[in-house]
């Protein structure tokens, strides 16, 4: 008898209990194509224990946002909001396939971008859209690991705060924690020391929503706040390899600040790009048909 087909889910304790009741409305689309293909479909703890197990098993896997361990898993991630999400081969943002897709805002259908970036852009700016202007000055949302540079960033987070004070003399920083990130004592040390010097430099916990409507503009690593600056028309200069690259500045040219201040891409087009074009919009009809394609391309056999 033949071994049947079968695919297993890694996920979080609370994710998990969702898909298992079929209350999780993307991967529901996926077990949905997934059984009609003829798999059978499980649903396992995303744990360590459990992924150093997969990495031996038989079948399929899919792991949220973890790497795959072995070539027939994939990862699936949200495309920093509900209902968009990938599927991949890696859980890196920087190697999936719409980082390395070129972006032509002329290729996308005007009249249905600009409505979708309406649509969406009041529900994610909501209120604060009647907030936004330009105070002067330029918004650093930090991430982790302020002393190291990582391999996909360009410098570390405590040097990029540096090479923007070397460009941006006397203009106002607000440099803000991450409230979900623990950070060393050696390291807020040596944050506040440049804060200390700097009178032109104020360090904060948090504060998206009062900041983005109000910065010039951003500049970043890779946090999610320089791809929700779009929906505000607020730029941002990058330091880190990302997924939404195509529309930002990126920190190692030498002219980054300078452009930064007249940068105006076309962000309705780019917006229906990378949701409607290039990721799964899970409450889109076209959902079923993207995670079959998704799968089939990695070479799932699902019709």
């Amino acid at each position: 008898m033949a071994e049947p087909k079968r695919v297993r889910f890694y996920l979080e304790d609370d994710l998990r209990k969702s898909a298992a009741a079929g209350q999780h409305n993307f991967i529901g689309k996926i077990t949905g194509v997934l059984r009609a293909a003829g798999f059978e479909v499980g649903f396992h703890p995303n744990t360590t224990t459990e992924r150093i197990k997969a990495a031996g098993r038989r079948g399929y896997g899919l792991c949220h946002m973890t790497p795959p361990p072995n070539a027939r898993c994939l990862t699936f991630r949200r495309v920093y909001h509900y209902p968009f999400w990938q599927i991949q081969a890696s859980d890196k943002r920087w190697e999936w396939d719409v980082a390395h897709a070129s972006f032509d805002p002329g290729q996308c259908p005007r009249k249905e971008a600009d409505r979708f970036y309406g649509f969406w852009r009041k529900r994610i700016g909501g209120a604060l859209l009647d907030q936004v202007g330009d105070d002067g000055f330029v918004y650093i949302p930090l991430q982790g690991r302020l002393t190291e540079q990582r391999s996909f960033q360009s410098c570390s987070p405590l040097d990029m705060i540096r090479r923007t004070r070397a460009a941006l003399p006397g203009r106002r920083l607000i440099v803000t924690l991450h409230p979900k990130e623990t950070y060393t004592p050696g390291e807020l040390a040596e944050l506040e020391a440049l804060e200390a010097r700097d009178p032109a430099l104020d360090v904060r916990m948090g504060e998206r929503d009062a900041l983005l409507p109000r910065c010039s503009f951003v500049v970043t690593q890779t946090s999610s706040i320089a791809f929700d600056g779009m929906f505000f028309g607020k730029p941002s200069v990058v330091f880190g390899q990302t997924d939404f690259h195509h529309v930002m500045v990126d920190g190692r040219d030498s002219d980054a600040f300078d452009r930064v201040t007249d940068h105006r891409p076309d962000y309705a087009a780019y917006l229906w790009w990378v949701w409607q074009h290039m990721a799964i919009n899970a409450g889109h009809d076209s959902a079923e048909a993207k995670i079959r394609a998704k799968l089939s391309a990695a070479g799932w056999p699902v019709g």
